[in-house]
């Protein structure tokens, strides 16, 4: 099976908020394949970002991938409105509540790509019974909440078991957390297709400087696949 293209989804959070329109429209220009939307709600995490809508503004800025993950808790109640909002992924913590079946069923149904989230003490275990239902698995090497921290590399062996769990399933397989251009290629080499960057991405300010840092993302990446 030929493996999935590696794609490179800057996350907002680490963007300059008092620009955030133009920042969205800027690394996609710059290359970056989704823009991915770090969504705390102060309860499941301990930090505050944005909500839906502040995604709805967003949405005419670019037609590229919206990968919005939901760090709330209880996400159920908001999925239609993220729905509505214009996201195409929407990813759900298995931590968040007692019907993760449900959450995911209830993604689909609005007409979206279902994603569930792994913490990094949360076991493989936890999504093996609703494997038929994902689209997206989220494996996450910081604990979620705040950007710029380093990567938890205890986390490699569980996206190579991840990997091993999607088989041939169609299902993308994302890191988030600590991304940078000496961990990536450790992330993809273990079967990571989708890498979710924010500092590494956002320095300097401006189409071109994106340009260069996602290209040396994707760069590390796809080295990472020999």
């Amino acid at each position: 099976m030929t493996a999935a293209p590696i794609l490179i989804a800057p996350s907002i959070l680490a963007s300059n908020f008092a620009r955030l329109g133009d920042e969205v429209r800027d690394v996609a220009e710059a290359g970056a394949d989704w823009i991915h939307l770090d969504v705390m709600d102060g309860h499941f995490v301990p930090n505050i970002s944005f909500g839906p809508a502040i995604i709805q503004s967003l949405r005419p800025y670019t037609k590229a991938v919206f990968d919005c993950h939901l760090m709330i808790a209880p996400a159920d109640p908001y999925l239609e409105a993220f729905a509505k909002a214009g996201c195409d992924y929407i990813t759900v913590h298995a931590e968040a509540g007692p019907h993760l079946h449900r959450s995911l069923q209830t993604i689909r149904a609005l007409g979206k790509k279902a994603g569930v989230s792994l913490n990094p003490a949360t076991p493989l275990s936890a999504i093996e019974q609703v494997i038929g239902d994902i689209d997206l698995i989220l494996i996450m090497s910081v604990n979620p909440g705040f950007g710029g921290q380093k990567f938890i590399h205890s986390q490699v062996e569980k996206i190579a078991q991840a990997r091993a769990l999607i088989g041939d399933r169609p299902i993308a397989l994302e890191v988030d957390g600590g991304v940078t251009v000496e961990t990536a290629p450790l992330c993809t080499r273990a079967g990571a297709n989708v890498l979710v960057a924010g500092s590494a991405v956002f320095k300097g300010e401006g189409v071109e400087a994106y340009r260069s840092t996602v290209s040396a993302l994707r760069q590390a990446a796809e080295a990472g696949r020999g």
